[in-house]
């Protein structure tokens, strides 16, 4: 609803004006006398007043309200904020003597060279090493070295570390030595913003009882934050015509969404898809993107340190390329460039040995661990 803000003087000034001409200029409304202190006092009440009332308008409509109150405005309708997400990854473990058996087993944590994140080991029943029985990952005797996943302990995006950060194993593990995560830990997110939950709040009443594209998107991305995906109908997944069949390519960020991810975006668009009509989730095949550069420093910052910087803001923007999109070879130039402004050169620039862009199918996911900066 319209509500119009009247300033303080302007309040003094129409309460001045109205008894003046009420009164045909017999009463004395200067400043200092007793019926303007009582025409400012009024004012400072109103004023007050307005506050009250933009306060409630502020917590009871979505729009304008944030927060636990923005949560209280949705729960109305049975709706939630997305919850923070935490980072996930891969970390090799390794030992000098692998003469002996070792087990690593499920919850074992590690931490960052500054203590500041923690992850902890997840099963994976897919790695030839899980065992079942042991709860966690064996290692054979003559095994020198195992790369197993984990995920941070606490949510949120400050669980995104860079590759080679996570070094240090918390408590003991007899037999193991060392631990180093080869590639950024990844995927993290805080609990979704205000305007975030807005949006999706739109969507989902857009979505509300129509078997309709919108609405198989709107459950898979209301399965957590980071989540994509790509809505093909009508073919099958090797590009053949099949009326009534549709398939889903699902990202949860990582490039490479779990087994249980997929079974639950199953689950999920099987609650809104069309009667009568198949379908079939698909992770997306990763497109691996080898970078090399070089850059020129200026002599004003150290060279390996702004190549470093340069290395993690490609690796950053490519990590974050969602499905089907493709990645802008002049974009590594931009990257390089906006990083610092002692950097006066860029040359060398390739993607996979070439100077291209890379382009993605809606079947694919561009990713990167290969970054050279020289």
């Amino acid at each position: 609803m319209a509500f119009t803000i009247k300033t303080w003087p302007q309040l003094v000034s129409e309460q001045v004006t109205a008894i003046q001409a009420r009164a045909a200029g017999l009463v004395d409304t200067s400043v200092g006398s007793l019926m303007r202190a009582l025409a400012e006092s009024n004012a400072s009440v109103v004023q007050w007043l307005q506050q009250l009332v933009l306060n409630l308008l502020a917590t009871t409509r979505a729009a304008t309200c944030s927060g636990a109150d923005l949560d209280s405005w949705l729960a109305d309708f049975g709706f939630a904020r997305l919850p923070a997400v935490p980072a996930r990854g891969r970390v090799t473990f390794s030992r000098f003597s692998p003469g002996m058996p070792a087990l690593i087993p499920a919850g074992s944590t590690v931490q960052t060279a500054d203590g500041s994140q923690s992850y902890r080991v997840v099963p994976d029943t897919a790695n030839p090493a899980w065992s079942d029985d042991q709860g966690g990952y064996a290692l054979a005797a003559g095994v020198a070295a195992i790369e197993v996943p984990v995920v941070a302990i606490h949510d949120g995006a400050a669980g995104n570390t860079l590759a080679g950060s996570v070094t240090q194993i918390t408590g003991a593990l007899p037999g193991i030595d060392r631990c180093i995560n080869a590639a950024p830990m990844s995927a993290g997110q805080d609990a979704e913003a205000d305007e975030a939950a807005r949006r999706r709040f739109v969507a989902w009443v857009a979505s509300l009882s129509k078997a309709t594209r919108a609405a198989v998107e709107y459950a898979v991305l209301s399965m957590g934050q980071g989540m994509s995906c790509k809505v093909v109908e009508n073919q099958t997944y090797e590009g053949a015509l099949q009326p009534g069949f549709f398939y889903v390519v699902v990202d949860d960020g990582t490039g490479s969404p779990t087994s249980t991810t997929l079974s639950s975006a199953y689950n999920a668009i099987d609650q809104v898809r069309p009667f009568t009509s198949t379908f079939a989730v698909f992770k997306p095949v990763r497109l691996l993107a080898v970078i090399r550069l070089s850059v020129t420093t200026d002599g004003s910052v150290e060279h390996a340190a702004a190549a470093a910087l340069v290395r993690q803001a490609i690796l950053s923007y490519v990590n974050s390329l969602k499905l089907g999109q493709s990645l802008p070879w002049s974009m590594l130039v931009s990257l390089a460039y906006g990083v610092s402004p002692a950097i006066t050169n860029v040359t060398g620039v390739t993607v996979n040995g070439g100077s291209a862009d890379l382009l993605a199918s809606g079947q694919q996911v561009i990713k990167s661990v290969d970054v050279g900066v020289s």
